[in-house]
């Protein structure tokens, strides 16, 4: 199964210059806890639900800071003709539960979003059960 067939198409995304309140009330009406900040056509980081909560809560930041300043630069990505299998076993090493998918090597256009619960709800057999599983095993 490619991530194509899993992913969330056309994903939400919020400017790159979008305040912390901005990315909350875009998760709020998405329902949603995941943003990935876009300047043009370029991905300049994501912000998580945890982002907003452990990083701006914790470090007393003002909800009308830009939300750039609690973002994950370092964007972690598939592709969407990706196999699935591999990308859990990416996300089982890098302890994260979404990737962006972007169309190709080349373009590198955001095209959508995987979450482990994604591929959850198309577990196909026990071995993706198994992958699924040791992608959660980090969280308590």
């Amino acid at each position: 199964m490619q991530v194509r067939e899993v992913m969330t198409k056309r994903p939400d995304y919020c400017p790159a210059d979008a305040t912390i309140r901005q990315v909350a009330e875009r998760m709020r009406q998405d329902d949603s806890g995941f943003e990935p900040l876009v300047q043009g056509d370029r991905i300049m980081g994501t912000v998580t639900d945890r982002d907003l909560t452990v990083r701006a809560l914790a470090e007393g930041r003002n909800p009308d800071d830009k939300a750039s300043s609690v973002a994950t630069t370092e964007v972690l990505y598939a592709f969407e003709d990706q196999d699935v299998k591999e990308v859990l076993r990416n996300m089982r090493q890098q302890k994260v539960q979404r990737l962006v998918v972007l169309n190709n090597q080349s373009d590198k256009s955001l095209v959508g979003v995987v979450t482990l619960s994604d591929i959850a709800d198309r577990c196909e057999d026990d071995e993706m059960a198994r992958e699924i599983a040791n992608c959660s095993k980090h969280y308590h």
